[in-house]
Parts: structure tokens; C-alpha cells; sequence
């Protein structure tokens, strides 16, 4: 009896909790972690991650889950991200960016078309070291924890995908305007320094400002400061539902017969619902008037394959 009452205190404590997706339009100055504090100050719960971390000079879109969309974070897909970004040539510092100690500057900078050439030779997939001035972990431990230290490891780089790279001078012959769509996981400031690498005379990242994650566009995020400013009903307003997470994934209708059995735990036969999805398949399970309530998988079973609900997210 004890363990179906903290059962039940759980399941009402997660009922009359805000829930949902969170854009926030992150500011410079602040890091994730910073924006994840303030957030569960407005919406009074501990119950608050982030997708994406973002580098306390950067800005722009960052994704957070708040209430039972948190239990989403490890099933989230990977999805290409946009950036507006500015290329500092003729120096390399020690965080691949402007807020680094430099290293060594370049007083010789090259012709446009140079820089131009160099940058287009970026897009499409190429192998990138990740900086040691990142979240990344060697042996449990972040490698920013060991930069600070004056440790550096070694790094096995990782192949990644530069699907488009727009490149535009500015009044400042150092300075670059760079547009990039990409793959997760790819370091603007460490594309910044390869392009320089490349064109001899160092490269850093002066500024960066995540414009698209997934579907999540700059348009649909909210400030800090608009947030602070609003009370509980509009903070509300905010969010969205879960189910946004997983727009990219087909959506399967279950009756009420099965809806009951998915949430009970049980496999549901593809030939019995009329689906015939490959095993490994994510979707999203609704009931049968359209309202998301897991996220479902097609296994293989010995009488053939089924969706099996992998995470609830409505009671």
C-alpha cells in the first residue's frame, strides 16, 4: 500500500506541474545551465533540462523541457542546426573563439576570393577535432574541466556534415559573415579555426547565433526578460506540448482496446492495427482522437512485429 501511494503522490505531482516544450532566445552573457536556473524560478519546478548546450557568448535557440517533457531528453533524434556566425581571421586563440587567450595573430590577411575558396571546401562531410574547450568527456571527465587546468588530451576527430555554408564580407576586411546549416555536434568555432588553418593566417569565432534547431525556428522563441515580465497563465501559454518533439515521427491511432493495452505495457501487433512500419521505427502512439500520449518503437517478437511504448508522457 505504501508503494502505490508514492505512486499516486508522484502521478499528482506530475499532473499539477507545468509540462511542455520551452524556446527560449538565449542572451550572450549567460550559459545554459544560467537560463535553466532562471526557467525553474518562473515556472516553480525543479523539473527543467535543455537540449543543445549553448556557449555563454552565443545566442539564440535553445530548447527546454520542462515538467515530464524532461523524460524526452535521452529519445530526442539528432537534428541539423542553422547558424549566423562571425569569422575573426588573423588570429587563434585557446577557446577557438574571441573570449580566448591568443595565441598568435597574422597581420597579412587573404583576398576574399581566398577566403571565399577555403570556406567552400568545408561543406559537405569533413572530419573535425572538437575543441578542448567543450562539454565533451575523456575518462568521465569534461574536457573544458581539463582545459581550465592547463590539461590538454587527445582527440579523436569526428566526421560531420556542412550541409550549406553561406560566406559574406564585411566593412572589416578580418571579419566574415558565415551562415551554416549543419549536422548535431558540429563546432562553429572550430570551423571558424579550420577555415583560417587553412588559409594560413588563423581564424577564430567572433560571435555565433543559433537561428534553427530541428523544427524549432529563432521566430517562435521568447526572451528571458518577456518571460519575466509575464504571469503564470501566459508563462503557460508558452510552452508546448510535448508531442512537438517528435513532429518528424509518424503518428499511430489506437483504439481504446489498444490504447489500454500500450499503456499497460503491452506490445501491440502490427497486423492487428493495420500498420506495417520496419523494426527499429519510432513513433508517436495517440489515442483514437488524435491525442499523443508515448512514444512507441517496432520490435521484433516471435509472432511477428509490434509497437511497443517506450516512454509515456500523458497519464
Amino acid at each position: 500500500m505504501q508503494h502505490a501511494s508514492a505512486f499516486w503522490e508522484k502521478a499528482m505531482t506530475e499532473l499539477q506541474e507545468p509540462c511542455g516544450v520551452l524556446l527560449i532566445n538565449k542572451p550572450a552573457g549567460l550559459t545554459s545551465h544560467d537560463v535553466v536556473g532562471r526557467v525553474r524560478r518562473l515556472f516553480g519546478t525543479r523539473r527543467v533540462g535543455h537540449t543543445g548546450t549553448l556557449d555563454p557568448m552565443a545566442t539564440g535557440v535553445l530548447v527546454l523541457l520542462i515538467g515530464r517533457a524532461a523524460k524526452a531528453a535521452e529519445y530526442l533524434a539528432v537534428h541539423d542546426k542553422c547558424y549566423e556566425a562571425t569569422l575573426q581571421l588573423g588570429l587563434t586563440t585557446d577557446t577557438e573563439d574571441t573570449t580566448g587567450e591568443i595565441l598568435t595573430t597574422c597581420a597579412v590577411l587573404p583576398a576574399q576570393e581566398d577566403v571565399l575558396r577555403a570556406a567552400a571546401g568545408f561543406c559537405g562531410p569533413y572530419l573535425q577535432t572538437p575543441p578542448m574547450y567543450s562539454a565533451l568527456k575523456v575518462n568521465g571527465q569534461k574536457l573544458l574541466d581539463l582545459a581550465r587546468r592547463g590539461i590538454e588530451v587527445e582527440r579523436e576527430a569526428r566526421e560531420v556534415l556542412i550541409h550549406a555554408l553561406g560566406v559574406t564580407p564585411t566593412d572589416d576586411p578580418a571579419r566574415y559573415r558565415l551562415s551554416v546549416t549543419c549536422s548535431a555536434g558540429t563546432y562553429i568555432r572550430t570551423l571558424c579555426a579550420d577555415i583560417g588553418k587553412l588559409l594560413g593566417c588563423g581564424g577564430a569565432m567572433a560571435a555565433l547565433h543559433r537561428t534553427k534547431t530541428g523544427n524549432f525556428d529563432i521566430e517562435d522563441c521568447t526572451t528571458l526578460d518577456a518571460l519575466e515580465g509575464m504571469d503564470t497563465k501566459e508563462r503557460t501559454a508558452r510552452l508546448l506540448p510535448i508531442e512537438s518533439l517528435f513532429d518528424d515521427l509518424a503518428a499511430v491511432h489506437l483504439s481504446a482496446f489498444f490504447e489500454k493495452l500500450s499503456r499497460s505495457g503491452c506490445e501491440i501487433y502490427q497486423k492487428k492495427i493495420k500498420t506495417n512500419y520496419p523494426v527499429g521505427t519510432r513513433v508517436r502512439l495517440c489515442d483514437e482522437t488524435g491525442g499523443f500520449f508515448a512514444l512507441g518503437e517496432v520490435r521484433d517478437y516471435e509472432n511477428g512485429t509490434a509497437i511497443k511504448a517506450i516512454k509515456t508522457f500523458v497519464l
